[in-house]
């Protein structure tokens, strides 16, 4: 939905196209200060087969992330913002400074283009993307990271976690590219760099926006990001056995859920052994549990918790709101990796003549 140009790095390469501007996508979203705290008698309206009805476009657009970190400016808090500090925090926040600072610019005055200042245009302004404007508020409080536990706000990784995630890049970056295959999955428009598609969901710069579509037995979590599809299998009563053996690992998981009164529970194993190796690995021995509940007419609580003592420290868990959108989502085209791998591969090929003819080969 968004277009990235070439000034960004080789990783990040597939992208979508261009649909609507940030400032549009926001104001198909109720605000978070709009939301107010969860009312415990809410019904969910139903499907016409009696389940409770979790469909339409929700977006995960908010300046909370994942983990507390320095450029959202939440490193060292504490799970809630205070509310005297969310208007100071909100204003200051990397992407606001950004996106005002690219506003006051431009073409014709220095620092033009990517709001960073001393003419330092990396690669597409701050108008194109969509990570939201606001902290999220859940349940009536500011929060700064979507991970609830551990209480410092951070993934917890073993060494062999630490190993797997920062893998996710060190292929592509140390390799000869003689091959289409030691590129990222992003590079080849397989699935999303970004990870937004989970298990468990994440939100990132742009393309925060998740389709989520039922029938009796299955559901169906369309990504914005790389029109990445995740397909949920439905149990049912008293059924135990997995569909799939575990040596069958799709993109994304295998996917089985159910019922819990107005709880959508998904549990997930079997990564793809190509997506393990990641933001968030998982390794064979590990799951992650999802759970979706319709909280207001507008609001999806979504709440995770990732068991893996393979790749974590511990069992680590997390929350986030789903804001009801009156926008379809829009066409995702992977053109820039499309496009660009050919031209990284054919770069390669003509550094290797390059270097057999000074060889004398």
């Amino acid at each position: 939905m968004r277009l990235l140009t070439f000034g960004a790095s080789l990783a990040a390469i597939a992208f979508g196209a261009i649909a609507l501007p940030a400032s549009a996508q926001q104001a198909a979203l109720p605000t978070f200060s709009e939301l107010k705290p969860w009312d415990p008698s809410y019904a969910a309206p139903r499907t016409a087969w009696g389940a409770p009805n979790l469909q339409g476009v929700w977006s995960t657009a908010s300046l909370t992330t994942l983990t507390r970190n320095a450029q959202n400016g939440t490193q060292g808090m504490g799970l809630v913002i205070p509310q005297e500090k969310i208007d100071a925090i909100t204003e200051n926040s990397y992407y606001n400074v950004r996106l005002r600072n690219d506003n006051e610019r431009t073409p014709d005055t220095a620092g033009a283009g990517d709001g960073k200042g001393g003419g330092d245009v990396k690669g597409y302004n701050n108008f194109w993307i969509d990570p939201g404007s606001e902290y999220a508020r859940v349940n009536g409080e500011y929060r700064s990271s979507w991970i609830v536990s551990p209480a410092n706000g951070q993934i917890p990784f073993n060494r062999a976690g630490n190993a797997a995630a920062g893998s996710r890049l060190t292929n592509a970056r140390a390799s000869t590219n003689t091959g289409p295959e030691i590129r990222t999955l992003g590079d080849r428009c397989l699935v999303s760099f970004a990870n937004q598609g989970g298990p468990p969901i994440t939100n990132a710069m742009y393309n925060n926006h998740v389709q989520i579509v039922q029938t009796p037995d299955h559901v169906m979590l369309q990504i914005e990001m790389n029109h990445d599809a995740r397909i949920v299998r439905l149990k049912t009563d008293g059924e135990t056995e997995r569909e799939l053996p575990a040596n069958i690992q799709p993109w994304f998981g295998d996917s089985i859920g159910w019922w819990d009164g107005d709880t959508l529970v998904v549990e997930t194993r079997n990564l793809h052994r190509l997506q393990a190796r990641g933001r968030i690995p998982l390794s064979q021995e590990g799951k992650v549990i999802e759970r979706f509940r319709r909280v207001s007419d507008v609001e999806i609580d979504y709440q995770f918790e990732v068991i893996d003592p393979v790749s974590y420290t511990e069992t680590w868990k997390g929350q986030m709101p789903m804001r009801y959108s009156r926008e379809p989502i829009y066409e995702y085209a992977c053109h820039e990796g499309n496009h660009a791998l050919p031209g990284i591969l054919v770069g390669m090929a003509l550094e290797l003549d390059t270097a057999l003819e000074a060889d004398g080969e």
